[in-house]
């Protein structure tokens, strides 16, 4: 009789890694099925991790240019992109072989193939068929195109290509300015291309509270980032001298060709499902692909699915909680992930975090709630640092003083928005924040300003 397993991951991405690692720490026998040669998935492959790398090397590059004189430091810097290239790729080698000896210490099977659920209890790798009590589907999600634009990974690229562009291209257009499009724009602006960001609709990041949008698209402007807000891309024509792309205003007419040298495409992702054999073990999926669940559970009993491949923010840690919880609910424990504590993090310069509900929502569901600010310009450290952009805005219950939500901007401030999503988890008011100690001089002091400013008593400004 051939072996049983308890789990089956299918998928080795945040999602999938961290249900087997913590599958395997519950005692459980857990293989987990990746096309890729290394683990990580997307995000330590070909998106998060290699993208910080080249972000964090590129601030450098420019705070050296055009910041260091005036701190009294005196230096010539050179760009060395071959360089650059390489320390991203090392970084990412040594994060993946440390996913391998993770699924080794915690005794979890890494087979490399494609999986395909033949049913409730059987996976299909290749042609070996791998029998389990429990399957986990973590396929995470694929590159979104346009109707007739071919992405060739050299003039028209998606996130996967701009990450290893051998040369500064002069012009890059981005389409879409989200989160990857402004990230990756901001990389290739800092090391000298001109980058111009299409978008369908009247302002950036969509979604996010409407003040950081403002406030952030004015800063990348300031930056010589150029916007082309309601406007939609038609087509993109390749000609001797590089790429014309053809625009249009969203609502139709007032036609606009634009020339670049390389045009990148991130207008969104889609879940990756296909091939999975979903439509016939009774798997179900709505009209975007994304896997129906409940409680993480598909519409069949033994199948779960986590991840990008469900509906929700298409967010690593989002995945890394799901795998968690469904390992744990498999072992009878309970799992759990509260999807009002998730945070976000747009890892431009200055950074964009968030958590929790913004103004707009709260209005629109006709909360009441309250509303205290605070300007990195009044912070002590970040004056100190020449980083006083943005500011820490906090979102109180007009009544119960709960904190719903909170939206930065400012240098740093991915790193301060675990210290509110925490807050929120134990259901903490504005003053239990506004009455914390913090250690001066710090950046995280002007969270602090900004909780006691719901209730009108920040002290320094």
């Amino acid at each position: 009789m051939s072996e049983i397993y308890d789990v089956v991951v299918v998928g080795g991405g945040p999602g999938g890694y961290n249900c087997a690692i913590r599958a395997g720490q519950l005692g459980l026998k857990v293989a987990c099925i990746e096309t890729r040669k290394t683990l990580g998935g997307t995000c330590l492959n070909v998106g998060c991790i290699p993208s910080k790398s080249l972000l964090h090397a590129s601030e450098m590059y420019e705070t050296a240019q055009n910041d260091f004189a005036g701190m009294g430091i005196k230096a010539t810097v050179e760009l060395d992109l071959p360089t650059m290239l390489a320390a991203k790729e090392k970084t990412v080698e040594g994060l993946t072989q440390g996913i391998a000896f993770l699924f080794k210490k915690n005794n979890v099977e890494h087979i490399f193939g494609f999986g395909k659920i033949i049913d409730g209890t059987t996976v299909d790798v290749d042609g070996k068929q791998l029998k389990t009590k429990n399957i986990v589907i973590a396929t995470g999600s694929e590159v979104a195109t346009l109707p007739g634009i071919e992405i060739d990974e050299k003039q028209i690229v998606s996130s996967t290509g701009a990450l290893s562009l051998t040369e500064v291209p002069k012009k890059l257009l981005v389409i879409g300015a989200g989160v990857i499009g402004l990230e990756l724009g901001s990389v290739w602006r800092r090391l000298g291309s001109e980058v111009t960001v299409v978008e369908y609709l009247d302002h950036i990041l969509p979604g996010m509270e409407g003040e950081v949008q403002k406030q952030g698209a004015r800063l990348l402007k300031r930056q010589k980032m150029k916007f082309e807000l309601k406007r939609k891309v038609t087509g993109i024509n390749k000609t001797k001298d590089g790429i014309v792309v053809k625009t249009e205003a969203s609502a139709g007419g007032k036609p606009k060709d634009i020339e670049t040298d390389v045009v990148l495409v991130c207008i969104g992702r889609r879940p990756f499902t296909t091939g999975l054999g979903l439509e016939g073990v009774g798997v179900t999926t709505d009209k975007r692909g994304f896997i129906q669940t409940s409680h993480f559970k598909t519409s069949v009993d033994s199948i779960w699915a986590v991840g990008d491949c469900t509906p929700g923010p298409m967010l690593a840690h989002k995945a890394e909680d799901e795998g968690v919880a469904v390992a744990e609910l498999i072992a009878g424990k309970a799992g759990h992930v509260n999807y009002d504590v998730i945070p976000g993090v747009v890892y431009t310069k200055p950074e964009i975090a968030s958590v929790g509900k913004t103004s707009e929502q709260l209005k629109a569901e006709g909360i009441p709630f309250k509303v205290g600010k605070f300007p990195f310009a009044a912070n002590s450290r970040a004056r100190a640092n020449h980083e006083t952009d943005g500011f820490v805005k906090i979102l109180a219950h007009a009544e119960t003083d709960e904190i719903l939500g909170a939206h930065m901007i400012g240098v740093g401030v991915g790193e301060m928005i675990g210290e509110v999503a925490l807050a929120m988890e134990f259901r903490a008011s504005s003053e239990d924040i506004a009455r914390t100690c913090h250690a001066h001089p710090t950046c995280s002091e002007a969270v602090r300003q900004a909780a006691m400013d719901v209730e009108k008593w920040a002290m320094q400004m």
